[in-house]
């Protein structure tokens, strides 16, 4: 395996403190990383030194890479007194070093060194790790440096309370790759051969607590909860809490109650037994047919379940190495038969036999080894010794072996060729890292027009794979002026070009190509922050056509301008953001530490409901998906069962608390004769989903319920089943995940140059297409149906259902001001001339002594908050009907959600729908419009609109001022709380001198049509 080395490219600074005495500063960098120590040129009195120089450290210890760190420290270098001070230094984890093809250049604030360091600056720098055999480790330094003002020994030593502190403040971490686990990969596998650290370097060891638990004697039961929104929905659609035996003892409450025998690592699931057969290979095998050879295959058989290898024709010595794991809870026998059999056409011939009592069977608990395969010699049904030998291996396991994904299960029952098979494994995929792609279309020169009597119409469309989009049109001739911003999304390894062609509007809808340049998208700059990119020219080529078959490039003068590259620094949104699962943004320099971890047991679910007919019955084909980040998992799917058992484990890493983890049940389409006939284009069917927020879990606890699957169909809500789901959420540090909550929630890059929401939308849409392409192209593939639905695609359409329930959450946020305004008015109207007169003596208080207003409400609060711990949600948030306002819904509305786009209804019910949509905007133009006259009425106080109004107002001012000026104001605002809330016998039905005055106030309403 090549020496992996660290490259530095030190590429300049920018606004240092000037420490020569004359207003400048003759800067150099001193590097440091693993014990060596490399050194820049002196730039001579310059505050904003360029350098441009690279370096290469050896690393002696790859697996240790995390636990490093590089400092660049900024000296001045003084020849005339022959020594060096200070202008600062960027430490950086080595969690951040990523490959060259990621590395971007970054410009790093530069930290003090002392608490009475005077730093200022930054510093550039491109960090990246490389096994270029070609590239030799640098030379380093002497440890004995001639202009340092340090003695000899560690160069890094400074004062151990400043540097804590420095790095407390300006530490800049990051995570190359997320180190993910599975149920069924060992955690202490080796590096595999030829594996480097860059992708799959060993994380730091980090100690994920969960408080221990004793046993407690509570028998396991079923406990129903409702929250105070959802008891109003019907019991089935609530949650249930549940008290499983998992494989880390019996959960009651939360509580983990530890069993006698020691925690498996996959303490979040039901251990289920398995018997695994691995066939390995077959030597020396008898002929079967005339020609002299066979065409083997092996059945394995325990009781009922058969499971077959595939066949080789015509080879005697054939290899399979296929694992079968079959179910120990469903075993009826205690023998298991490994039959070799000779395919034939019309009936397959007995080659030979094994059989093994199941009682002596070894048992293999994973770290473990693998169990070695052995040679068994092959009987005839008589138990005679026949011609040929059998490698198979045979053991006892869970589905915490690993061998385990890839085995043919019993519970999936006998496939009808390899298509079906690997449509109904268990796998792990990685969504592609998406980029946006800006394209700034500055300008173009030179442009050749065939016509030359009239005024171009000339605009510029790019496109990338299936997105397009182009510029406004420009009728300068012959150099057009666009400089406009065209935004896209790429997923890597980029495999489209951008394309950039300029156009002439000759006609209606003819457009001719006046020029074009292909850009691949790997060869375009990359950056993290807001760094200005140079712009590029671009020789445009046009092809002439020669004839049918052939084409030929002319090159010619017309030259494009345009800036482009791709944007790192925001967070590509690939679902809604309302359940956003991952914040971080593209480039992996600007990563974060994880702050915890997300452990997933997948049970299982009850109570399906029938998905499809098979021999006369409703059965279904069930497999889940997670989804959390840039991780994507299903399970395997289990066949004819409406209650199917998964009890699969899955973990990510937590980086920020406020997101999402979404899970969802799927009926798998691909299985059976209406598979063949569909060829593979069959929609798998939506069960249904369940949605969790990690920032509603508290940490350590175990949250075991079942989730009830509901689904709205054009038929109205229903309930498809319950999901039963184990989760627990670990974090590594109390402090770093309270710290999370003052970070902004999206990179930085989205405030400093924010997207508009039309192009959000669009890129998020686009965003979507590209995962569920990618998603699609592995095996199994995920499909688009299920892409789509898990990133709820269809979240931004019209919903008249949707729009109602937006209404009511609106109005249940502003009802405790409602309910105070109504308590305030029975406090005016003396309804409880008791309450009334204690809050007379309340204001007064507060009147006489301001400074206790703020301090009553936080105290106030602090106790509504004390109060309230009480009755906090002991369960995760789910599917509510009435909040959702999917009960009462009239199924027109229904219909209309579920039409596609654009609408595929008949012109009468489209009218329909339209005039109701009309008739809504009609009474939200009118809410609009008043609030619009009660803001034009304030305007016109002293517009002079009205000018006896405005003159009224005018002497109003002037005498409130006097009586301001002249009276406390305590007083004036004890007599105008008194003047409110005074007696019912002091009132009068008529509105108020103020109220009538104000209302008489022109608007502008006046001057619409």
């Amino acid at each position: 395996m090549a020496q992996y080395k660290l490259g530095v490219e030190v590429v300049g600074a920018h606004d240092l403190m000037p420490k020569d005495g004359h207003g400048s500063a003759s800067a150099c960098v001193e590097l440091h990383f693993d014990g060596q120590k490399f050194r820049t040129t002196v730039k001579e009195r310059d505050l904003n030194p360029v350098w441009n120089e690279q370096f290469y450290f050896a690393i002696s210890d790859p697996f240790n890479l995390p636990n490093m760190h590089l400092e660049a420290s900024i000296y001045n270098n003084n020849k005339e007194l022959h020594s060096r001070s200070f202008l600062g230094k960027v430490r950086i984890a080595g969690t951040s070093f990523v490959p060259l093809s990621d590395a971007v250049v970054m410009h790093y604030p530069l930290e003090k060194r002392g608490l009475f360091s005077r730093v200022k600056g930054e510093l550039g720098l491109k960090v990246f790790l490389t096994n270029d055999p070609s590239i030799k480790a640098s030379n380093p330094l002497p440890a004995m440096d001639p202009l340092s003002n340090q003695p000899p020994g560690n160069p890094n030593a400074v004062p151990l309370v400043h540097e804590h502190k420095s790095e407390a403040r300006h530490t800049f971490h990051s995570i190359p790759k997320e180190v993910h686990h599975h149920n069924y990969h060992p955690t202490n596998n080796p590096l595999p051969p030829g594996t480097g650290p860059i992708n799959d370097q060993a994380p730091p060891f980090v100690q994920y607590a969960a408080d221990p638990m004793k046993a407690q004697p509570v028998p396991p039961r079923i406990v129903r909860m409702y929250s105070s929104a959802s008891s109003q929905q019907p019991p089935e659609y609530a949650l249930k809490e549940t008290n499983p035996f998992l494989g880390g003892g019996q959960v009651v409450g939360g509580r983990v109650i530890r069993a006698d025998k020691p925690a498996s690592t996959y303490d979040l699931v039901e251990q289920m037994q398995y018997l695994f057969v691995r066939v390995v290979k077959a030597k020396d095998l008898p002929a079967m047919d005339v020609s002299g050879s066979l065409d083997p295959f092996v059945e394995v058989r325990v009781g009922n379940y058969r499971g077959k290898t595939r066949h080789f024709e015509k080879k005697q010595n054939p290899e399979w190495n296929e694992v079968f794991a079959f179910s120990r809870d469903r075993m009826q026998t205690s023998v298991l038969e490994v039959v070799v059999k000779d395919k034939d056409l019309v009936k397959d011939d007995f080659v030979g036999i094994v059989r093994f009592d199941l009682n002596d069977v070894p048992t293999r608990v994973p770290p473990d080894s693998p169990l070695a395969p052995e040679w068994y010699r092959l009987v005839d049904k008589k138990g005679d010794k026949a011609k040929g030998e059998l490698m198979l291996a045979v053991w006892m396991g869970t589905q915490a072996d690993e061998a385990f994904p890839d085995a043919w299960h019993s519970d999936a029952a006998v496939p009808a060729d390899a298509f079906v098979g690997t449509h109904i494994r268990s796998k792990v995929y990685h969504a592609p890292r998406l980029w946006y792609v800006r394209v700034n279309v500055i300008e173009a020169q030179d442009i050749i027009m065939h016509d030359k009597t009239r005024f171009p119409d000339v605009y510029v469309k790019a496109q990338i794979g299936n997105q397009f989009m182009r510029t406004r049109t420009s009728q300068a001739r012959p150099n057009p002026f666009w400089n406009e911003d065209l935004m896209f999304v790429a997923a890597e390894p980029f495999e489209d070009h951008l394309i950039l062609s300029v156009e002439d509007r000759v006609g209606p809808n003819k457009d001719e190509i006046l020029g074009r340049v292909i850009i691949p998208l790997a060869s375009i700059e990359r950056r993290a922050d807001d760094r200005i990119i140079h712009g590029r020219w671009f020789n445009l080529e046009k092809p002439v056509a020669i004839d049918v078959d052939q084409m030929k490039k002319e090159k010619f003068a017309t030259r494009l301008h345009i800036r482009v590259c791709l944007d790192g620094g925001y967070h590509v949104l690939d679902e809604s953001t309302h359940y956003s699962s991952d914040l971080r943004p593209t480039a992996k320099q600007l990563w974060k530490p994880s702050i915890g971890l997300l452990e997933l047991g997948i049970l299982g679910a009850e109570g399906l409901h029938p998905m499809k007919t098979r021999e006369g019955k409703g059965t279904s084909d069930t497999y889940c998906v997670a989804k959390y980040g840039h991780k994507w998992v299903r399970t395997r799917t289990i066949i004819d069962s409406l209650g199917p058992k998964f009890n699969e484990q899955y973990t990510w890493e937590v980086y920020d608390p406020a997101t999402v983890l979404t899970v969802g049940v799927f009926d798998n389409c691909q299985i059976g004769d209406k598979a063949k006939e569909g060829n593979g284009n069959n929609r798998d069917a939506k069960v249904g989903k369940v949605r969790i927020r990690l920032s509603t879990l508290e940490t350590g606890r175990v949250y075991t319920h079942r989730y009830p699957l509901l689904v709205l169909h054009p038929s109205g809500v229903k309930k498809m089943g319950e999901l039963h789901l184990a989760i627990r959420f670990s974090s590594t540090s109390l402090i770093n995940m309270l710290y999370q909550y003052s970070r902004p929630l999206l990179p930085k890059m989205h405030y400093v140059r924010p997207l508009t929401v039309m192009q959000l939308d669009l890129l998020r849409h686009q965003a979507v297409q590209i995962v569920a392409a990618r998603l699609g192209r592995m095996e199994p593939p995920l499909r688009r149906e299920v892409v789509e639905y898990m990133s709820d695609v269809d979240a931004h359409l019209w919903s008249m259902r949707r729009s109602k329930a937006n209404f009511f959450r609106l109005m249940s946020v502003f009802s405790g001001l409602f309910a105070v305004g109504r308590w305030f008015a029975d406090v005016c109207a003396w309804r409880n001339p008791i309450t009334t007169v204690l809050v007379h003596v309340l204001f007064l208080m507060l009147v006489c002594f301001p400074e206790l207003i703020l301090p009553t409400v936080f105290l106030y609060m602090f106790l509504i908050g004390v109060w309230n711990y009480r009755y906090r949600p002991r369960y995760p948030p789910h599917m509510n009907t009435k909040i959702s306002h999917a009960e009462a819904v009239h199924p027109d509305e229904l219909d209309e959600e579920f039409d596609t786009f654009p609408t595929s209804k008949s012109a009468e019910l489209v009218r329909m729908r339209y005039d109701r949509l009309r008739s809504v905007a009609g009474r939200i133009q009118t809410v609009v419009g008043d609030i619009a006259t009660q803001g034009e009425r304030i305007q016109a106080l002293l517009s002079w609109r009205d000018p006896r109004a405005t003159a009224i107002f005018v002497l109003f001012c002037l005498v409130a001022a006097v009586a301001l000026y002249v009276t406390p104001l305590q007083v004036l605002v004890a007599i105008s709380g008194i003047y409110v809330m005074r007696h019912p016998r002091f009132r009068h039905r008529l509105p108020s001198a103020p109220v009538n005055f104000f209302r008489r106030l022109p608007a502008r309403t006046d001057s619409m049509l």
